[in-house]
């Protein structure tokens, strides 16, 4: 068998070529717009098929150095710290807060139900987890570095089985949400109440022209935190606890944020969120394009069996739960399709989901104003607070 290992430099270039080549493809095929799969997806787990073959005929195989993957997983979720901010949480109110609410309850149901099918299908339960809201309340980022965390705690095929489940989630968000909101709308006889759009979104910062002066500030702020958070979890792995790698990063960026608002200072939050972006989309695509496809073989019909119940809860709790939480009325019923998208897929997802029943049905300025702030503020920091509490109570009462 051939066998070529690429090194930092070669698999950064690589991953750039696949995410190129993703690009190209979503702009090409409709599908993959229509239902926001993310262009690193495309192209990692277009070479990860690659690999299939290769392994599968024992022709030949590839291996990335991992080292840059890891840096870049760190910077993105630095980054979302950044949003955590409890000023933004007390200014957009109690429909904020409870929307807050519902979507924690779920990811909490989403743990508990992955790894219990799990179990009772005879797999690592551990799996059912990266079946649960690391992929769907999570999606890919929060697949791609969860996977090898399950991993080392003992789920092979966790990081594979995690980014399949998130692309499904993708696709099944955004199939479920019209209808559970139409039917709400007409079971209910609910009816728009605001007459245009509008939203504050002075709440999420202003704004400014990315110079390379404000780029260099992000870059320091997120590479502080980063190496404060890794200091901190180089204290507590000596100390016997263990932490994902990024968690620390991500609780000092937020507690930075916090300090920075109670002070009536702004952060630049553009070019953080340009750093994020940039940073996940490489993550996406190294980690995707290095998937062990082959690990998925013997997982397929337990996986099919978990995303199924987990389609059916999340429909049953956008339609039961977040509409009577949300007030229902017009609004909530907006916000139960978009919490489809969000709970299986991705805060673009649920935009999608809304914006397409908005445009038939009349507008929900406080729809687009909460599921926004919740999906990229908040929903991040919490979930993966939720997974390492269920990491840490399947490990050490199921392994």
């Amino acid at each position: 068998m051939f066998e070529y290992q690429l090194n930092m430099a070669e698999t950064v270039g690589f991953a750039i070529i696949l995410l190129l080549l993703g690009r190209w493809i979503k702009k090409k095929v409709n599908f993959f717009e229509k239902f926001f799969i993310p262009a690193p997806v495309i192209g990692g787990t277009l070479f990860s098929i690659i690999l299939l073959v290769g392994h599968q005929t024992e022709t030949f195989t590839f291996t990335f150095n991992d080292d840059i993957k890891n840096l870049l997983m760190i910077a993105f979720f630095t980054t979302v710290g950044f949003s955590a901010s409890l000023k933004i949480l007390k200014k957009g109110g109690i429909g904020v807060a409870l929307f807050l609410l519902a979507a924690v309850i779920l990811v909490i149901l989403q743990d508990i139900i992955g790894p219990v099918l799990a179990k009772a299908l005879g797999i690592n339960p551990l799996l059912g987890l990266a079946a649960g809201s690391i992929p769907l309340t999570g999606g890919h980022g929060t697949s791609g570095a969860f996977g090898p965390y399950l991993e080392d705690l003992g789920a092979t095929g966790a990081t594979v089985v995690a980014v399949a489940s998130a692309t499904y989630g993708l696709i099944a968000g955004c199939l479920i949400g019209g209808p559970i909101a139409r039917r709400l709308m007409i079971k209910n006889n609910l009816k728009p109440t605001e007459n245009k759009e509008g939203v504050d979104n002075s709440l999420l910062g202003s704004a400014t022209e990315v110079t390379e002066e404000s780029l260099f500030s992000a870059v320091v702020y997120v590479g502080i935190a980063m190496g404060i958070g890794a200091l901190i979890n180089n204290m507590l792995a000596k100390a016997g606890i263990k932490f994902p790698v990024y968690l620390m990063g991500m609780v000092v960026a937020a507690i930075i944020r916090n300090i920075l608002d109670f002070n009536q200072k702004q952060l630049p939050f553009t070019e953080i969120g340009i750093v994020g972006n940039i940073s996940l989309s490489l993550f996406l695509s190294m980690a995707l394009m290095s998937m062990k496809l082959w690990q998925l073989i013997d997982l397929a019909i337990p996986l099919i069996i978990i995303l199924l119940v987990q389609t059916v809860l999340m429909a049953f709790f956008a339609y039961f739960i977040t509409f009577n939480i949300m007030g229902r009325d017009y609004d909530a019923a907006v916000m139960s399709t978009g919490h489809c998208g969000f709970g299986l897929g991705a805060t673009p997802n649920a935009m999608a989901n809304m914006e397409t029943f908005t445009r038939a049905n009349g507008p929900s300025v406080k729809a687009f104003f909460i599921i926004p702030i919740v999906g990229s503020l908040f929903i991040d920091f919490i979930n993966a607070g939720v997974i390492q509490t269920f990491a840490t109570w399947i490990v050490n009462n199921f392994m």
